[in-house]
C-alpha cells in the first residue's frame, strides 16, 4: 500500500500544473540538492518516490518539501507508482542524482507545445572531467535527436495524457524508461530541450567509464533478442564482478 506524507505548504496553490516524481533508494547524498534545484521554479507538486531507504532519504525528502510516497524497490514500479499519485497535467521523472537546468519548467512547456511532440527530455552533461565523459555526452546527444531515444537520467517529460495512453512506466528490472520512450514514439515525436540535466557520474566512477558502457550496450541486445527483463538484470550483476548493482538504463 502507498503512503503519503503531507505537503509543504502552497505548493498546491502554485500556477504550474507539473508534477515532478523522483524514485529514491538510498540517495541522502543527493536528494537534498536534487530537491533544491527541484524547488527554484513553482511546481505543482514533488513527489518521492522512495524504495524501503535505511537511509535518512525521507527525512530530507520531506524536510525539503517533497510529497513521499512508499512503493517496493524497482525504477519502473516506483515511478509509475508516483505517476498514478500525481495530479499535475504534466509529468516530470527526475533521478535523485541528477540536476535540472535553470528554468526547466519553461523549457519542458516549450519542447511539449511543439507541433506532434507527446513528449521529451533534456540534454545529458555528467559532473565528471575527462574525455571519456565528453565521448559520452556527444553519444547521448546524437542518440536522442536522431533516434528519438533519451534514456530516463535525462529527466524523461509528458503530458499525463501522453503518459497513460502509453501504458506508462514497465514494473521492470531494467529497460523501463527504452520501453516507456518507445511506446510514447507510437504517439507522436519525443523531442529534446537542448539545455542539459546535470547528473552524477558514480556509476561510471564505480564501474568504469567502458565497462559501463558495455554493460549498457549489451543489456540492449539482450533485450532485442527477448531475453527477459529479470534474466538481463542476472547478467548485469554478473559482469559487474560481485559489486553492487549496477543502475539500470
Amino acid at each position: 500500500m502507498l503512503t503519503v506524507s503531507a505537503k509543504k505548504p502552497g505548493i498546491r496553490d502554485r500556477t504550474s500544473s507539473l508534477s515532478v516524481i523522483i524514485p529514491a533508494r538510498d540517495e541522502q547524498d543527493y536528494i537534498g540538492s536534487t530537491l533544491d534545484r527541484v524547488f527554484t521554479r513553482p511546481v505543482h507538486e514533488v513527489i518521492v518516490v522512495d524504495g524501503h531507504s535505511s537511509d535518512q532519504t525521507v527525512q530530507i525528502a520531506r524536510s525539503h518539501g517533497a510529497s513521499v510516497i512508499s512503493a517496493p524497490p524497482g525504477r519502473g514500479g516506483q515511478q509509475h507508482a508516483g505517476a498514478s499519485a500525481a495530479t499535475g497535467d504534466t509529468l516530470l521523472f527526475l533521478h535523485a542524482d541528477t540536476l535540472l537546468p535553470k528554468r526547466y519548467d519553461r523549457l519542458l512547456a516549450r519542447v511539449l507545445a511543439r507541433e506532434g511532440v507527446v513528449g521529451g527530455a533534456f540534454g545529458l552533461k555528467i559532473d565528471e572531467a575527462g574525455k571519456s565523459y565528453r565521448f559520452i555526452e556527444r553519444a547521448v546527444d546524437w542518440r536522442s535527436h536522431l533516434w528519438q531515444m533519451p534514456y530516463g537520467d535525462q529527466g524523461l517529460f509528458m503530458t499525463a495524457d501522453a503518459y497513460h495512453r502509453a501504458g506508462g512506466f514497465p514494473d521492470s528490472p531494467v529497460m523501463e524508461d527504452y520501453t516507456l520512450v518507445r511506446r510514447l514514439r507510437r504517439l507522436g515525436r519525443v523531442a529534446i530541450s537542448p539545455a542539459p540535466v546535470l547528473t552524477s557520474a558514480r556509476r561510471w566512477r564505480h564501474y568504469g567509464v567502458w565497462r559501463m558502457t558495455l554493460i549498457n550496450q549489451l543489456t540492449l541486445a539482450a533485450f532485442h533478442l527477448g531475453a527477459s527483463p529479470a534474466r538481463i538484470q542476472g547478467w548485469r550483476n554478473k559482469l559487474s564482478s560481485g559489486r553492487a548493482p549496477v543502475s539500470t538504463l
